[in-house]
């Protein structure tokens, strides 16, 4: 597995493994599918992103994490979004791809990492416990599309320099 900074050639790819997971349903805090111009436009030209890290193996994207600045608060807390594969999963994606997100959110000079994760979401709770995320933080009752209520749990990682 090879972990890199995304480039434009891998919009496609990246955004059909966004559209599946989506599809899928209870993963993500999107509901609704995205066109290719609007995947780009979100994960390539979007204010405050600072990294976008691939991990591919043979070519195919297993999956991507991004750095953005979080607005609201201090400069010095980054915002992250992680997503790996749904079918045909690799061991390991998410931490890999952690390393490299890591490492530039230091070089950003942030201090802590934020990750904002709905409360049903089982799996992606579990990544960010197992990567060293603590809970900071619960958002009540954000609805869904349909109008259910999900909490979304915001952790924080506390990076060193």
């Amino acid at each position: 597995m090879n972990v890199r900074e995304a480039t434009p050639a891998d919009a496609a790819q990246m955004c059909a493994l966004l559209n599946e997971i989506i599809e899928i349903g209870g993963t993500t805090a999107a509901e609704e599918v995205l066109s290719l111009a609007a995947f780009h436009a979100h994960y390539f030209e979007g204010e405050g992103i600072v990294s976008l890290f691939v991990a591919e193996q043979d070519g195919a994207i297993l999956g991507f994490q991004k750095l953005n600045h979080l607005d609201g608060v201090s400069q010095d807390i980054g915002d992250i979004a992680t997503f790996a594969r749904a079918s045909n999963k690799v061991k390991g994606v998410g931490r890999a791809l952690f390393e490299r997100t890591k490492a530039a959110a230091i070089e950003a000079g942030f201090s802590q990492i934020n990750a904002r994760i709905r409360a049903d979401n089982v799996p992606g709770m579990g990544y960010y416990a197992a990567i060293g995320f603590a809970p900071f933080d619960v958002v009540k009752d954000v609805p869904l599309k349909d109008g259910t209520p999900v909490d979304r749990m915001i952790k924080r990682y506390a990076l060193t320099n």
